[in-house]
């Protein structure tokens, strides 16, 4: 009999809540924490920028902590869900995200930033869709991996609504531009795809498909073509002025940090040289600030927070409770990926991409999706642990 099915000794009543990872929850708070006084002291000195004139010294931090707050009630109320009823969401949620990423290039609606148009206005915040696209992502593939079990080995039965479905938010990023997201939601999808357990000749088929159609958009595109030049040489005078200007000043945030860094507050490079300190590039300013020792305890805290995601997924799993699993997998895959592709971007490993540093970074609607992504998972963690009780979802 399926573990699912089994409700133990005691009558068919659930479990209370036996508990659930505290470790994961602090090392998650331990990270907000850290986000904040790094979002303060990299964003301290933006008044004195023209652009950032009428803002005061504490304006960032005061709404920095008031994203961390409406993301923790929100989380709190994310928790209380049963798993069972996202997975019974997912393809409406699937469906209000891809709603939401139309939405949002409409000229009278979208925010316009830099030449991108990602962001709703919501007044307390500027929401980006693109962020609940990477949850919802990871719900409705685990929940079309569930649905599409008996037929994972047939290419056509089961790959093809996949790929149309991604293939239709990559249109819709591409149109903000939003590459950095669609390259995360993809991963997501092909990784959910694969720990599925779909045929292996089909999922490298459709890697390589994808990656040549990555191919395709940077060669088709000479800005995205000008980036990976800079990217291959920041140094030069070509780019050092243009296209490489961040890298180049995250590379010597990072040798000014030396091993234990300036100490916080001491950064440099955040008094106008780095652009976007407080967001795509905070991992810079900890580097100078706090030196190799403080990236690599981040780097550590980000390593265990994603194997320990995984292992509770593949728990799940175990437990017969494969959508719970894959989808708990695909934020793994998310905060992980995301991660690595801001760690490479800050350290010269990789093109400049516009994704922030998961829990760290500036940024309401990002926040957001975590810390709900993450409730979600503890939820996960507190349901495999009624089963492993006795006791049922």
């Amino acid at each position: 009999m399926p573990i699912r099915d089994w409700t133990g000794a005691i009558g068919g009543q659930p479990t209370r809540i036996a508990g659930f990872d505290q470790t994961l929850v602090w090392l998650v708070i331990g990270l907000l924490a850290l986000g904040l006084v790094m979002v303060y002291s990299a964003s301290v000195a933006l008044p004195d920028n023209p652009k950032f004139a009428r803002y005061s010294a504490t304006h960032f931090l005061s709404r920095h902590a008031m994203f961390i707050g409406i993301s923790m009630i929100a989380a709190l109320a994310a928790v209380q869900v049963p798993v069972n009823v996202w997975e019974k969401c997912a393809p409406w949620l699937f469906v209000a995200a891809l709603l939401l990423l139309a939405i949002v290039l409409l000229p009278q609606v979208g925010k316009g930033v830099n030449g991108a148009r990602r962001w709703l206005p919501l007044g307390v915040m500027n929401f980006q869709p693109s962020e609940f696209a990477k949850l919802a992502m990871a719900m409705y593939a685990a929940s079309y991996m569930v649905r599409k079990m008996e037929v994972k080995e047939r290419f056509f039965q089961a790959m093809w609504p996949m790929a149309v479905s991604l293939a239709v938010i990559g249109l819709l990023l591409l149109a903000e531009p939003d590459m950095g997201a669609f390259i995360v939601i993809a991963a997501v999808a092909l990784g959910i795809l694969f720990l599925g357990g779909v045929n292996g000749r089909m999922f490298f088929l459709s890697v390589a498909v994808l990656l040549g159609a990555f191919g395709l958009m940077i060669a088709s595109s000479p800005w995205r073509r000008e980036r990976i030049f800079a990217f291959l040489n920041p140094w030069d005078p070509v780019y050092s002025q243009g296209k490489g200007y961040q890298l180049t000043h995250s590379l010597i945030a990072f040798g000014r940090g030396e091993w234990t860094g300036q100490g916080l507050g001491g950064s440099v490079e955040k008094l106008h040289y780095l652009p976007e300190a407080h967001t795509d590039f905070l991992m810079a300013v900890i580097g100078e600030e706090l030196g190799f020792i403080g990236v690599a305890l981040v780097i550590v805290a980000f390593f265990w927070l994603t194997r320990r995601i995984f292992v509770i997924g593949r728990q799940a799993v175990m437990l017969d409770r494969v959508f719970a699993g894959l989808m708990v997998q695909g934020i793994g895959i998310w905060i992980g990926g995301q991660t690595l592709i801001n760690l490479g971007v800050n350290l010269g490993a990789l093109p400049t991409k516009g994704l922030t540093l998961p829990l760290l970074s500036y940024g309401g609607s990002a926040i957001l999706m975590n810390m709900i992504a993450l409730a979600i998972v503890v939820r996960v963690d507190v349901e495999n642990r009624q089963l492993m009780r006795g006791g049922r979802t």
